[in-house]
């Protein structure tokens, strides 16, 4: 490549310490140097390359430079470590920082809670700058650098990760690639007629592209937010937003905004976070005639981010939230010569949505077609698997695999749809239908936990036997999550059964986001309550807690590609086995509301001489009968099950 003299020029300007540290940031520069310089050009060719890959090196030498030294210590033990985030230790929490605790100084003080239910890392919802009336709950970003007054300043922030850090909890924090708010400074920039910021988005002076693209391009939000163009009377231009009218697509075919974002990354490596979780990364670039969701390029600038922060600060990871179908998130993790080296996380959002298929149906078949899929999945990458969280839940998996489980795939959609908004004879779930398509009739879902799990009704109705059946379905479903590996993200709120949060109808800004009514306020003497024996607070806490303890005890259960999913010996109970050298665990989830039996002979393809098996949740212990003999599972049941 003739730019191969770009690095040695800007390493020649300046001077490294001969210590540790340098020389192992040295020798990462170098070798990444060649994969670095071949993806840039892949993007933008050898035109922009003299300039932005000079800017691109001294960015990174400048970010290693002001990393701090425990930062620096932290990246090499990581670095000495399995992939760290591979561990059965790590339990995380999504949560919104103001609507958990008021304020980033606050959850100092909320730690204790979180640490006495057995987490340890926590993704905490956007925090930085967006506006109020238009923040997309923190997505539409005016300032990637500055923490909403809201929350409190970068000094509470960096605080907050130094005292996690001091008791061994990781951090996760939010970026948004794809766009900006129309308030943020290049957007302002922009409107005042400066060219070199209206090149930082996409902008057309009629509507002859932005047409083009709208033939091909579906709607993200067909009901609040229809189209792919907003007009922006100030420019007298039309500018895409793919989400909101108020968050403009940034352009990343102009090499300057790659820059701006990366700078952006580091500054999050640099204040400790362990995880970056990549917005809408499967939006990132745009091109006409295709859907510009999960083009080939977006995964070159994957590929590249991550080889850059592979290069200036190695202990971050990356987790790519792209929603999508399985056999495309794969793609996510890296293919080719980029496999597994592309994002290191990714959300296991069709294992999610089958639990719920399963939750409503009491059939797993779905679930256990999807798995060959899922299993693709490279080793030393992970999931992040959950039942809930912050956004919508979408029925996104394939066709073909409810098909193969003997339903029709419409109106089988069409049934869940039903059930979880409350629309069905049969169901207790008290849920709402979110961003509805008139066209397709296609939706997604809202609610928590515990109301789409019928808790909300029961306890409307005051039906102690309702109540009963819903939280065993709220544990069933976070113990399937919580041992299936990866990291398990819990959803605050989730871990007592948090119902609806009707209030946002009385926000203007919130009101057209039935999504809220999932992002609760925590009442505290609510959660107070888990010290009360016999409440519905203390017994789903205690029992999501066990779960957590269990879970830490089990090397096993790290993510180590080592799940095996027990064939349909019966089609209300997903099983799966996790195994090491010396041990198989057998875990065990009816998701019917009726007894269950199980063959014993399932067990006996993984454990020829296997004569009895313990159950860690109740310290049971079951003799393995003949082939012909069952063991029982209880309505709601879960087991999990070690050999030795």
């Amino acid at each position: 490549m003739k730019n191969s003299h770009i690095l040695s020029d800007v390493l020649a300007k300046h001077r490294f310490l001969n210590n540790p540290h340098d020389q192992s940031f040295l020798k990462r520069l170098q070798q990444h140097e060649s994969t670095i310089n071949g993806l840039y050009v892949q993007l933008y060719g050898d035109t922009y390359a003299a300039l932005f890959l000079d800017q691109l090196y001294r960015l990174l030498i400048n970010t290693h430079v002001e990393r701090a030294p425990h930062f620096k210590q932290r990246d090499a033990q990581k670095a000495g470590e399995q992939k760290w985030f591979l561990s059965n230790d790590i339990v995380g929490m999504s949560l919104y920082v103001d609507r958990f605790a008021g304020s980033i100084n606050a959850m100092n003080q909320k730690l204790p809670y979180l640490q006495q239910l057995g987490v340890n890392f926590l993704h905490l919802m956007p925090l930085m700058e967006s506006p109020a009336d238009a923040s997309d709950g923190g997505y539409a970003v005016s300032n990637f650098r500055k923490v909403d007054e809201r929350f409190g300043n970068i000094t509470d922030l960096k605080n907050l990760q130094q005292n996690m850090q001091q008791k061994g909890m990781y951090l996760m924090l939010d970026i948004v690639l794809n766009h900006a708010s129309n308030q943020h400074e290049w957007a302002i920039k922009a409107k005042q007629g400066d060219k070199k910021y209206q090149d930082f988005f996409y902008m057309y002076d009629d509507r002859v592209v932005p047409d083009q693209f709208e033939s091909t391009m579906p709607e993200v939000f067909p009901e609040s937010s229809p189209g792919n163009f907003t007009y922006v009377p100030e420019l007298n231009k039309w500018v895409m937003t793919v989400f909101h009218h108020y968050q403009w697509d940034l352009n990343f075919t102009n090499p300057a905004v790659l820059i701006a974002m990366l700078e952006n990354i580091f500054f999050y490596a640099n204040i400790g976070v362990d995880v970056l979780r990549i917005d809408a990364p499967a939006f990132i670039w745009k091109q006409l005639g295709t859907t510009c969701q999960n083009l080939p390029l977006a995964h070159t600038i994957l590929q590249l981010i991550k080889q850059c922060v592979n290069v200036a600060t190695p202990g971050m990871a990356l987790l790519g939230e792209a929603i999508v179908a399985p056999k495309d998130i794969m793609k996510y993790f890296g293919e080719g010569a980029f496999y597994a080296n592309e994002c290191d996380v990714a959300y296991n959002a069709t294992q999610m949505a089958l639990q719920w298929d399963a939750i409503a149906t009491g059939d797993t078949t779905i679930m256990l077609a999807a798995q060959q899929e899922i299993l693709k999945k490279p080793y030393g990458t992970t999931w992040i698997n959950y039942t809930r969280c912050h956004d919508d839940i979408g029925l996104g998996y394939e066709d073909e695999m409810i098909a193969q489980a003997g339903y029709n795939p419409y109106e089988h959609r069409k049934f869940l749809m039903n059930y979880f908004s409350g629309n069905h004879a049969y169901s207790s779930a008290s849920g709402a239908l979110f961003s509805v398509n008139p066209k397709t009739n296609d939706a997604r879902i809202s609610g928590t936990l515990a109301s789409l799990c019928g808790l909300e009704n029961a306890i409307n109705n005051n039906d102690a036997a309702l109540i009963e059946t819903a939280i065993k379905r709220i544990i069933v479903m976070q113990a399937c999550a919580i041992f299936y590996g990866g990291l398990p993200m819990l959803y605050y709120g989730d871990e007592v059964g948090y119902t609806n949060d009707y209030s946002y109808l009385n926000d203007a800004a919130k009101s057209y986001d039935n999504r809220w009514m999932h992002r609760p306020i925590i009442d505290w003497q609510k959660n107070d309550l888990i010290q009360t024996k016999g409440s519905i607070e203390q017994r789903i806490f205690e029992a999501t807690q066990q779960l957590i303890t269990i879970r830490k005890q089990l090397p096993a259960i790290s993510d180590l590609k080592n799940i095996h999913w027990l064939p349909p010996h019966n089609i209300h109970v997903a099983g799966y086995v996790r195994h090491t050298a010396d041990q198989h665990i057998y875990c065990l989830f009816n998701f019917s509301n009726e007894v269950a039996f199980l063959t014993w002979y399932a067990f006996k393809s993984f454990s020829k001489n296997l004569t009895t098996v313990t159950d860690l949740v109740t310290n049971k212990t079951y003799n393995i009968g003949p082939d012909a003999a069952y063991l029982i599972l209880e309505p709601y049941q879960y087991l999990i099950l070690t050999t030795a």
